[in-house]
C-alpha cells in the first residue's frame, strides 16, 4: 500500500506548490472511514482510493482532484454524509465527491432504468466539472484491473459497462492511453478467445519484426536529420481491441491485417509537420487513400495528426502517425493535457470549454440528452450520441457537420435543424441525389431537399444513426399517430351524435371524458382513434351523459357452418336500413335474420378473418350474409347503401386445432436480410408464412406483403407486434383487400404472376 508521504511526493513532482495539508487530512480521512472495510480481493478496501489517486497523479492533475480520488466512496459506502465533507474539506470537493455518488433507493423498475439514472446523474456533474469524468474514469481503470476477483456474471456486466460507456467517453476526451488500457480490459473478459489469439499474434509479430522495426526507425530519423528536422520516431503496437474492431468493421482475416504496428515521427512545430509529409512522400511511394489531415481539421476529440501509409524501405507498408510534441501529449492524456486547474480554483471551467472542443462539445450533448428523454431511450441515445467515431461533411456554404459513423442524409438534416429533418425528402451528396439511407464519408458535401408538407415516416428511426434525429423521429410520428387518431375519434363520435340527434356542449364534453376515465375531450378522442375505448363504451358513456334510452339488445341465435369456421350471430332490435327516398327505418332483427339458411355457408369478405376478430355481417337483399373483419375498408362503402348490419362473433370452440391464412403487409428498408429479419421474426412467433410479394416503392424502401398462417387473433397480434419492433421495418399491419387482393394472384408453387406485378406498379 503506497504511503501518505508517497501520495504527496508524486504529487508535489509535478506541482511543487500542491496543497500538502489537503492531501494528508483526505489520506488519514479516508483511510479512518474504510476501515476495516475489505475488497473482494481480500485487500483493504482502502487500497482502491488510494490507487485511483495514485492514477490521477499519472495525469497530473490538481490536489482537489486527488483530494477527491482518496474521498469518492466515502459517501456511498462509509456512514459518512455529503454535510460532513463539505464541513471538513469544502463545498468544492464535495460537489464532486457529490456527482460521483450513486443514486440509491429509488423507485427504479430495472437495472437499465438504474443504470440510466446514475449515467444521467453523473454526466450532470460532469458538464458542471469536469474532474468529475476524470476521477470517475481512473475509478473504473482500477476496478477493471482488479476485476477477476469479482463473480464471472458481475465481471461481464461490468466489463460491457465498461465497453459501452467509459472507454468510449475516455476516447471523447481524447485520453486515447486509457481508452485503450480499458478497452483491452473489458475485452478479455467479454472476448477471452479472440483476445488470446490477438496477443499472441502481436508478441509474435513484434519478435518476427524486430530488425524491420529498428530499420524503419533509423531510416526515417536519418532521413529526416538531413533535411534539418529533429525528429523522435517510435514504433506502436495496436491495442487488441482495436485491431478487434477492425477485423469485425471490414470483415478480413487476422492475417490479412498488414498495419498492426505503426510508427509515430514527433517532431518540434507546425510546420515542420507538412515539412514531414513532404519529404517522406518524396522519398517513399504513398499508398493512395491513406492520407489524412488531422491537423488542418482535428477530430471531435481535439486529436490533432497527420497520418500516412507509404511502401518502406522493405518493400512493406508502414503506416506513419506525424505530430509535434503538443499533439503527440494531447493524443494520449486527452483534456487532461490541457494542465487544467493548475491555480487549483475551479474559475477555469470556461477557458477549458474554450481551450478544448472534445469538452465544449460534451456538455452541448449532455444538455440534449438530460433534458426531456425517458430513462427508456436515455441510455441508446447517450450511446448514439457520445460514443461512436465521427465523419466530417459539409454544406453547400462550407459549414462543417460532424456526426457518427453510419450517420446518413436523415441525421445530417436534423443536425442542421429539427424543421428540416422533419421536412426532408431527399439529399444531393457532391452534387448527386442518392437514397436516403446512404451512410455519409468524411468530406462529402450535403445538401438537404426538403417538402413543407413531408412529414419523417416511422421507419427512418431504423435508418438514423444520431440520438438526436431518432427523438425527433419519434416525436413527429407520435404527434402525426395523435392527429390521426384524434380525427378518426371525432369522426366516430360525430357519427353518433348524429345517429342520436343530439349534440355535446363543453360540460357535456368533459362529463363524457370522465366518464372514460379520460382527463379531457382531445384525450378521448385520441383514445378512442387509438382504440383504447371502443364504440360501445363510447356509445353507452353517450347514452349516460345524454339520458338516452338503450335501445340494444342482444339475443341467442344459432350457430352459422361456414367454410372458413363457425360463426354465431347476433343482432340488435333495430338495424339501420336505406329505403326509397333517402330515409333510414328501422327492420326488425328477427325478421332480417330469418332470412338466412343455417344450413349453406354464410359468405366472407376475403380478407383472413381469424378467430378473435370483432366482425360485421352485411345482409343485403336477395345476397347471404357476408361477413367483414370490423377494421375492413369495405365497410366504409357500406354504411349508406341498403344494407342491414348484424353483430358476428366466433364460436371459438368449434375453432380449435385450425390454422387460419391471413395478409399482413409492411415497409422494409431496402437492405441485405431484410428479409431473413422478417422471416425471422415471424418464425420466432410459431407463424408459417405460406406466401408473400415485394414491391420497390422507392430507392430506399420495399413495401412486403406476405400471407401467413395463425391459430388466432392473439397470435397474430404477437406477430405484428414483433415485427414492429423490429428495426427498418415500419407500416406493419393487417392487410387490406387490395394488398390481399396481390397475394391471390400468385401462384401456389410460389411463382409470381408477373402480368399482376406489371399491373401493379
Amino acid at each position: 500500500m503506497m504511503r501518505q508521504y508517497e501520495l504527496v511526493e508524486r504529487v508535489q513532482a509535478y506541482n511543487p506548490n500542491a496543497d500538502e495539508q489537503l492531501l494528508n487530512k483526505a489520506y488519514v480521512y479516508a483511510m479512518q472511514k474504510h476501515g476495516s472495510q475489505k475488497r473482494a480481493s481480500g485487500d483493504p478496501y482502502f487500497n482502491h482510493p488510494l490507487e485511483v489517486a495514485a492514477i490521477l497523479t499519472e495525469l497530473k492533475l490538481d490536489d482537489a482532484s486527488i483530494a477527491v480520488g482518496l474521498l469518492h466512496d466515502t459517501v456511498e459506502d462509509t456512514d459518512a454524509t455529503r454535510a460532513e465533507i463539505d464541513q471538513i474539506f469544502g463545498g468544492e470537493i464535495a460537489t464532486i465527491v457529490d456527482g460521483l455518488t450513486k443514486i440509491e433507493r429509488l423507485n427504479l423498475v430495472s437495472r437499465e432504468e438504474a443504470q440510466a439514472e446514475n449515467l444521467r446523474k453523473l454526466l450532470l456533474a460532469i458538464s458542471q466539472d469536469v474532474r468529475v469524468l476524470l476521477v470517475k474514469l481512473a475509478d473504473r481503470l482500477h476496478n477493471m484491473r482488479t476485476l477477476q476477483f469479482m463473480r464471472a456474471d458481475k465481471q461481464q456486466r461490468i466489463a460491457q459497462e465498461t465497453m459501452d460507456i467509459y472507454a468510449p467517453l475516455a476516447g471523447r476526451m481524447g485520453m486515447q492511453d486509457m481508452r485503450n488500457e480499458l478497452e483491452d480490459l473489458s475485452f478479455r473478459i467479454l472476448q477471452p478467445e479472440h483476445y488470446k489469439a490477438i496477443t499472441e499474434r502481436l508478441d509474435l509479430l513484434q519478435v518476427e519484426n524486430r530488425e524491420a522495426i529498428d530499420t524503419i526507425t533509423r531510416e526515417l530519423t536519418d532521413r529526416l536529420a538531413l533535411a534539418g528536422i529533429t525528429a523522435r520516431v517510435k514504433a506502436r503496437v495496436k491495442s487488441p481491441y482495436s485491431i478487434f474492431a477492425k477485423i469485425q468493421r471490414k470483415s478480413i482475416a487476422l492475417e490479412q491485417l498488414s498495419d498492426m504496428i505503426g510508427f509515430r515521427v514527433i517532431v518540434s512545430s507546425l510546420p515542420e509537420c507538412y515539412t514531414t509529409v513532404g519529404l517522406i512522400h518524396t522519398t517513399w511511394k504513398v499508398v493512395p487513400g491513406r492520407f489524412k489531415d488531422y491537423i488542418s481539421v482535428p477530430k471531435h476529440n481535439d486529436y490533432r495528426s497527420i497520418h500516412t501509409t507509404i511502401v518502406g524501405p522493405s518493400r512493406q507498408r508502414v503506416e506513419l502517425q506525424i505530430r509535434t510534441e503538443e499533439m503527440d501529449r494531447i493524443a494520449e492524456f486527452g483534456i487532461a493535457a490541457h494542465a487544467l486547474y493548475k491555480d487549483g480554483s475551479s474559475a477555469n471551467l470556461g477557458r477549458i470549454e474554450n481551450e478544448s472542443q472534445a469538452y465544449g462539445s460534451l456538455r452541448q450533448t449532455i444538455s440534449h440528452l438530460t433534458s426531456g428523454i425517458s430513462a427508456e431511450d436515455f441510455l441508446e441515445y447517450t450511446k448514439l450520441e457520445l460514443f461512436q467515431d465521427q465523419v466530417f461533411c459539409f454544406t453547400p456554404r462550407g459549414r462543417l457537420i460532424a456526426l457518427p459513423r453510419g450517420a446518413t442524409p436523415i441525421d445530417f438534416a436534423y443536425a442542421l435543424h429539427t424543421d428540416i429533418g422533419d421536412t426532408c425528402v431527399g439529399a444531393k451528396i457532391n452534387g448527386l441525389i442518392l437514397p436516403l439511407v446512404t451512410q455519409l464519408r468524411s468530406g462529402d458535401e450535403v445538401e438537404i431537399l426538403r417538402d413543407q408538407n413531408h412529414r419523417p415516416p416511422s421507419n427512418w428511426i431504423g435508418i438514423a444513426a444520431t440520438g438526436k434525429a431518432r427523438a425527433a423521429i419519434r416525436r413527429a410520428v407520435r404527434q402525426s399517430s395523435m392527429q390521426r387518431a384524434y380525427a378518426l375519434g371525432e369522426h366516430v363520435l360525430n357519427m353518433m351524435l348524429e345517429r342520436e340527434g343530439v349534440m355535446l356542449d363543453d360540460s357535456e364534453s368533459k362529463t363524457l371524458a370522465e366518464e372514460l376515465a379520460q382527463p379531457g375531450r382531445r384525450e378521448l378522442l385520441v383514445a378512442v382513434g387509438e382504440g383504447k375505448i371502443g364504440s360501445e363504451d363510447l356509445a353507452n358513456a353517450l347514452a349516460k351523459v345524454k339520458g338516452i334510452r338503450k335501445r340494444r339488445r342482444k339475443l341467442d341465435l344459432p350457430v352459422a357452418d361456414t367454410a372458413d369456421g363457425w360463426f354465431a350471430l347476433r343482432a340488435t332490435d333495430q338495424f339501420k336500413f336505406r329505403v326509397p327516398g333517402g330515409q333510414h327505418a328501422g327492420v326488425n332483427a328477427k325478421a332480417a335474420l330469418a332470412q338466412l339458411d343455417f344450413h349453406t355457408p354464410v359468405a366472407t369478405s376475403g380478407e383472413g378473418v381469424v378467430p378473435g376478430d370483432r366482425l360485421v355481417g352485411i345482409l343485403e337483399p336477395n345476397a347471404p350474409l357476408t361477413v367483414y373483419p370490423i377494421h375492413s375498408d369495405a365497410l366504409i362503402e357500406k354504411h349508406d347503401v341498403d344494407v342491414a348490419w348484424v353483430d358476428v362473433r366466433w364460436d371459438v370452440a368449434a375453432t380449435e386445432d385450425k390454422l387460419y391464412a391471413t395478409v399482413i403487409s409492411m415497409e422494409s428498408v431496402n437492405r441485405p436480410g431484410s428479409l431473413a429479419q422478417i422471416s425471422s421474426a415471424i418464425a420466432a412467433c410459431d407463424a408459417n408464412i405460406n406466401n408473400l410479394v415485394m414491391r420497390m416503392i422507392s430507392p430506399d424502401f420495399h413495401q412486403m406483403i406476405f400471407e401467413i398462417e395463425v391459430r388466432d387473433l392473439a397470435q397474430l397480434t404477437d406477430v405484428l407486434a414483433t415485427l414492429k419492433r423490429s428495426p427498418g421495418l415500419s407500416a406493419v399491419q393487417r392487410a387490406g383487400l387490395r394488398e390481399a387482393g396481390m397475394i391471390s394472384t400468385l401462384e401456389w408453387d410460389g411463382k409470381v404472376d408477373r402480368s399482376a406485378r406489371r399491373d401493379e406498379r
